[in-house]
């Protein structure tokens, strides 16, 4: 029973054997159990005791007394230590070092205080201090009709699914090496059994990179992801996007004539990139689609729907797996879903992209692009030119 009883509990037991016994029984109890006498005598109070029992297991003030009792300046030079974040003040001590619990109660020790880096936790909480990350809340500068171009795009895309035409959000996920490299995060494995991975990330030239680069489909939560081995360039996006209209798009949304796009202000993609531009009128022109394109405004990426729709799922589903080869980087993002319904779709694309392509203002006036009332520079549409041809 010892191990299954508190003290209070044990007291109680021993005290009740003790008065079984009657005379002596105290005596014959301590020597049986080991316990106090004068244990055994408090238990016997207990049982005499009128009233509900106490719910407390030893009697107030019993224990050691805290420190902030026996060392009333403790709580005050501890704050002291912890508030030394201003800068421009060189006379306090942990102005530029990490203040972890063994330099804190060193530099207590230091201050007088007697103190271990052990009890520094339970200091920290009636000074209401915790360990916290960095938070991503500070925005950078701001244009003054970023609000006005969520409400546009908002608008736009509305009206598009309401006609039952395609809206589709595009970028290129982060580059991944591909190897036995480090994959931030963890994941089960058996104990003492983690994946081996090199010491340094240096990239295989046999291998190289991948550009995973994803096509969102907003209606339908549907994901296509063309991860290609290659350079990043707007003819790979756009091909990116003609694959997923082949493979995917048609299925869905058969007869379609105009499908919109919604895409950061940078990048491949980028709203001044003039090789997108160009691409995307070559797509109109051999599917005799009208492309509609809306683009972030600067600094505000996080807010592509495909960031947190489709990447951050992709990056949840192989967090802490090494990709060691492009068919595991295929096979882990087309095994991603989620709890909402999202299914992705994944290929390995071949071919290569040439850098550096030039697109002169001659090239660019043949075109048939026409920029919206609203900020032309981020809202534009593309139409076939052959289309315009015939009428």
């Amino acid at each position: 029973m010892a191990p299954r009883l508190d003290e209070r509990e044990r007291r109680l037991f021993c005290a009740a054997e003790a008065r079984s016994v009657g005379y002596g029984g105290v005596s014959a109890v301590a020597r049986a159990t080991g316990v106090a006498r004068s244990t055994i005598d408090r238990g016997l109070t207990d049982l005499d005791a009128i009233g509900p029992a106490s719910p407390k297991i030893r009697r107030s003030g019993g224990g050691r007394p805290l420190l902030t009792q026996t060392d009333p300046t403790l709580l005050e030079d501890l704050r002291g230590l912890l508030d030394s974040t201003t800068l421009g003040d060189p006379m306090r001590p942990l102005l530029w070092v990490s203040k972890s619990h063994e330099k804190l109660a060193l530099a207590l020790r230091d201050m007088g205080h007697g103190v271990s880096a052990s009890r520094i936790p339970q200091l920290l909480e009636p000074l209401g201090y915790c360990r916290q990350v960095n938070r991503k809340s500070l925005e950078g500068g701001q244009h003054v009709d970023r609000n006005a171009q969520f409400e546009f795009i908002n608008a736009q895309v509305e009206a598009f699914q309401a006609a039952g035409q395609p809206v589709i959000s595009v970028d290129t996920k982060k580059k991944e090496p591909i190897g036995p490299y480090k994959n931030a995060g963890s994941d089960y494995r058996p104990k003492g059994c983690p994946d081996q991975v090199k010491v340094h990330d240096f990239v295989d030239k046999e291998l190289g990179k991948v550009a995973p680069y994803g096509v969102y489909d907003i209606g339908a939560n549907v994901g296509w992801v063309n991860v290609g081995i290659d350079h990043d360039t707007s003819e790979f996006a756009v091909n990116s996007i003609r694959r997923w209209r082949e493979l995917m798009g048609l299925v869905r949304y058969p007869g379609s004539d105009r499908l919109m796009i919604t895409c950061d202000g940078g990048g491949s993609n980028g709203s001044r990139v003039r090789l997108w531009k160009v691409e995307l009128q070559k797509f109109a022109d051999k599917t005799e689609t009208t492309i509609v394109v809306s683009h972030y405004p600067p600094g505000t990426s996080k807010w592509n729907k495909i960031e947190h729709r489709l990447f951050c799922p992709i990056t949840q589903n192989w967090r802490g797996r090494p990709l060691t080869s492009r068919l595991a980087v295929v096979e882990l993002i087309a095994a991603t879903t989620t709890k909402t319904g999202l299914t992705v779709r994944c290929e390995l694309d071949n071919n290569l992209y040439e850098k550096g392509i030039k697109v002169g203002d001659a090239e660019m006036a043949t075109l048939n692009i026409e920029g919206d009332a609203f900020h032309p520079e981020w809202n534009y549409t593309i139409r076939p030119r052959r289309r315009q041809a015939r009428t």
